[in-house]
């Protein structure tokens, strides 16, 4: 009878998980991210082959271990790209509570592995790096405490989250690991500015930043010497920056030949740091050329899609969590150029390392998630709607 009178309502079929992320996700940047696993394996055969040599380990040792964490890296990515904002909001929060702490425990329980600095956990078959894993649950949480200062009578989250910035790179300077420390920096600061920070704050931020640099360097001798190693206008042949410089001007446009590269029998870190020479000296500038395009679809599909989106947290936090990947990949390039001096970061997806990659995935996985097409009005409608 109810349904003669009034009509039948049909009832709302939810559309299945994985066709809806399948229809909303940005399939040119999951692409992107596909192929450049597909390159780190490739150049991981080629780099990775001396160095298990040298260990007395099977030849693809390295590589098939590159397999296996990237291969966790990317079912990490597709799960966590699944996820809803909030859910994104409270793994960030969540991830950057627990890797805050295993920062701070760091230096009494973490070894360095020779390098001079205190970065890693080892457990023996594996060791952890917990400054990889915060980088981007500190893009969320810092997005989410300057998304509600926005709100009225919102939190102080600008004041905050430079509480917070301030700390991590405090910590980050104990192992000493200034690389990471300046990443976090600048990607606070670009969450900051996206969120309407002045420009003379910005300055005065900028102007600290450089007198950090200078206490760090009359104090640490680490970053002393890696400075002066970049300000010395002689690059000594056999350093590992000579090496890899001498490589890329080796390879040309296109290379000396799949296998035929030598700088992966000098350099201790051509599998990691200076995988970029490795592609350089065995194929040339065309493939160093692909590999900054398709950092570059991420970066920049990601900043479009991101300019579309109208709320707060979401622009905050994936313009952060964007810029962070991208510049990751700039610094060590051009760490391996002599553009900047060296900083001890790998090649995002490309370079070996298990928590580099699942890290990598972790950050990318909330990229996509926050990059989503979603049903609701975007920014530009707003804006139309009030002229």
């Amino acid at each position: 009878m109810t349904e003669m009178v009034y009509g039948s309502m049909p009832s709302r079929v939810s559309e299945p998980v994985i066709p809806r992320w399948w229809r909303t996700i940005d399939k040119w940047s999951l692409t992107a991210i596909m192929v450049l696993f597909g390159v780190g394996l490739l150049l991981g055969l080629a780099a990775s082959v001396p160095l298990a040599t040298r260990n007395g380990l099977p030849e693809f040792y390295y590589v098939q271990r590159q397999a296996v964490f990237g291969s966790v890296g990317l079912m990490v990515m597709v799960g966590v790209s699944m996820m809803p904002p909030q859910m994104i909001r409270r793994i960030g929060v969540i991830g950057f509570a627990i890797t805050l702490s295993a920062l701070a425990v760091l230096p009494f329980m973490g070894t360095d592995f020779g390098k001079g600095a205190v970065r890693w956990f080892s457990f023996g078959f594996a060791s952890i790096q917990p400054s990889e894993f915060l980088k981007p649950c500190f893009m969320v949480i810092v997005a989410w405490l300057m998304a509600a200062s926005q709100d009225i009578n919102g939190p102080p989250g600008k004041s905050a989250s430079f509480g917070l910035a301030v700390t991590v790179v405090l910590l980050l300077a104990i192992q000493p690991d200034f690389g990471q420390a300046a990443l976090i920096l600048f990607g606070w600061g670009v969450i900051y500015f996206v969120a309407g920070a002045p420009l003379t704050l910005i300055g005065g931020i900028g102007g600290l930043v450089a007198f950090g640099a200078t206490i760090a360097y009359e104090s640490s001798e680490h970053f002393a010497r890696r400075i002066d190693g970049f300000l010395n206008p002689d690059v000594d042949p056999r350093s590992q920056i000579g090496y890899a410089t001498n490589a890329i001007q080796e390879g040309g446009f296109f290379g000396v030949g799949v296998g035929a590269g030598q700088v992966k029998w000098t350099l201790p870190d051509a599998h990691t740091d200076f995988i970029i020479a490795v592609a350089a000296e065995e194929y040339g500038l065309i493939l160093v050329l692909m590999i900054i395009g398709l950092y570059a679809t991420v970066v920049v599909r990601s900043l479009f899609r991101l300019m579309r989106e109208r709320d707060p947290f979401i622009r905050l936090a994936g313009t952060g969590l964007a810029c962070i990947f991208g510049v990751q990949a700039m610094i060590n390039m051009g760490v391996a150029v002599r553009l900047l001096p060296a900083k001890g970061m790998t090649l995002p997806f490309v370079s070996y390392g298990g928590s580099s990659v699942i890290a990598a995935g972790i950050t990318l996985g909330m990229l996509l998630a926050l990059t989503r097409s979603r049903p609701q009005g975007q920014i530009g409608d707003i804006l139309r709607r009030g002229r």
